[in-house]
């Protein structure tokens, strides 16, 4: 069985964020540290437990975003996925630019393409909190 697990990169759960000058932005992602959400950690460890348990046989994960999304790829790779995908975007991926839906959608085509027997999502991302891919 092939498990396809979603990771996302977030601004790290203990940085305290900074709004952009203007005040209508967003967040300020300027040297500020960057990590896998928790949630999707939590599903990369599932994953990764029914690859220990030989129910599954290949753990990939997936990540949307720009470049620095191979950080968070690299991560999925040491607590033992087997492949990473990687759909760059230069798009901000924390509902400013990138909405829920496109998320989805471009998901929905990894799948297409990747043929998983199960896809393992975290229940939300601490960034957008929207919990609706």
């Amino acid at each position: 069985m092939r498990v396809l697990v979603g990771v996302k990169r977030v601004v790290d759960y203990a940085v305290k964020v900074r709004v952009n000058p203007d005040g209508k932005s967003g967040v300020d992602l300027s040297n500020i540290k960057m990590s896998m959400n928790p949630f999707c950690e939590i599903a990369v460890e599932e994953a990764v437990r029914l690859k220990e348990s030989k129910a599954a046989s290949e753990v990939v994960a997936v990540s949307i975003g720009p470049k620095q999304c191979t950080e968070t790829l690299r991560t999925a790779l040491a607590m033992g996925c087997d492949r990473a995908v990687h759909v760059h975007t230069g798009l901000r991926t924390d509902y400013m630019e990138l909405q829920p839906l496109s998320v989805a959608q471009i998901l929905e085509k990894v799948v297409e393409k990747e043929e998983p027997d199960l896809v393992v999502l975290g229940k939300q991302s601490i960034d957008g909190d929207c919990g609706q891919t």
